[in-house]
């Protein structure tokens, strides 16, 4: 949001105190009716937008066709499936929307969430083809070992996507450590584990993690967890890969200790699919939709939005952010039907790391390691 600051209507032209307590000054203010419309300096920093997905940010940072330095990005669509790939390759790039360097797969599927099931067929089809990219240019071979952990708190639904997802893996690393030569080819040492959350073990998930990695020595992690998004397209139809890590709870305000190379000693690939977004972000995309309705009806609409109508989507979103939180009521939601949502996803995440990770897992017989 550029400079941090929007406008906001007041019923003093003397100015009001903000949610944090300091004076807001106005400069130009208007009446309408009984009604003064006043422009406020609001510094909106602390009510920036959150979201896990690098392509949200991307979006974010300016238009789709106005290339940032250090930032590469394709985008390829086929049946309903929208692949895009983004590599941060500078610190400027990395800075200009806020995410790491590395690389990021996001899939974006909207008919997701219809429980078309041959859609999700063709979905972990191409998470795994995306998946296998990963893999190679990390140099992590057939043979390699790999533990995979499903980070979230598996008694809340929108949070259970890591635990759901090793509930589904092919896990393999204790026969190839007592029976070796009955191992048949095209599989590799799998391990999964679920470590809870902070509030329920007492022990950070990366601190548990560690000491893992510490024992079994795999050559290769990977981290699956439910994110948040800025856009309701997204919830429970978006699924991102990145080779950066990750730092749970940082979309919902609450990062704890990162799942990163730097701290594991070996790399750590990210998986994870937005299960929920904040109220904010609903009343934002609610008034966006308004706003093109109306147009659609309208051909002057400043006396309907007014000084709304002129701010930018990040400054309304500020706004809004900045009315609710004070009172509480920025809560974090997701939909009615997220026990559904999330056992299809889990199993659309887990076959396509199946697929991935063992050569004899294909796309015809990956239905028989999920539920």
């Amino acid at each position: 949001m550029e400079g941090g600051k929007t406008q906001a209507i007041s019923a003093s032209p003397a100015g009001r105190q903000s949610a944090g307590g300091g004076r807001l000054a106005p400069s130009r203010s208007c009446e309408r009716g009984a009604a003064i419309v006043t422009e406020q300096e609001l510094d909106l920093s602390v009510y920036g937008t959150r979201t896990d997905l690098a392509l949200e940010a991307r979006e974010m940072a300016g238009p789709a066709d106005s290339p940032i330095p250090g930032v590469w990005q394709e985008m390829d669509k086929e049946g309903g499936i929208t692949v895009t790939r983004m590599h941060i390759q500078s610190p400027e790039g990395a800075q200009a929307i806020g995410k790491m360097q590395g690389h990021y797969v996001t899939l974006d599927v909207p008919e997701l969430r219809r429980g078309d099931t041959d859609l999700q067929d063709r979905v972990a089809t191409t998470f795994a083809r995306e998946f296998e990219a990963f893999l190679k240019r990390l140099g992590v071979g057939p043979s390699a070992s790999i533990l995979v952990v499903g980070l979230g708190n598996w008694n809340v639904t929108p949070d259970a996507l890591g635990p759901i997802v090793v509930e589904n893996m092919m896990v393999t690393r204790q026969y190839f450590e007592l029976m070796p030569d009955q191992v048949s080819p095209g599989y590799r040492p799998v391990s999964a584990v679920a470590p809870g959350v902070l509030g329920t073990t007492g022990i950070e998930s990366s601190d548990i993690v560690q000491g893992i990695v510490s024992q079994a020595k795999p050559d290769l992690v990977i981290a699956v967890d439910a994110l948040a998004a800025r856009s309701l397209e997204r919830v429970n139809t978006t699924i991102q890969i990145a080779d950066t890590g990750i730092h749970p709870g940082s979309g919902i305000g609450n990062k704890r200790k990162g799942l990163t190379q730097d701290i594991l000693g070996v790399p750590c690939i990210a998986i994870g699919v937005p299960t929920v977004l904040y109220a904010s972000t609903i009343v934002n995309n609610t008034m966006d939709m308004m706003f093109d309705h109306m147009k659609k009806h309208t051909a002057n609409t400043d006396p309907l939005f007014g000084v709304f109508g002129s701010m930018a989507e990040n400054e309304r979103l500020g706004l809004v952010k900045e009315v609710l939180e004070p009172l509480g009521h920025n809560l974090l939601v997701t939909p009615k039907e997220i026990d559904k949502f999330i056992e299809d996803i889990a199993n659309v995440v887990a076959s396509g790391l199946n697929a991935a990770l063992h050569e004899a897992v294909d796309t015809d017989n990956v239905a028989a390691y999920t539920h």
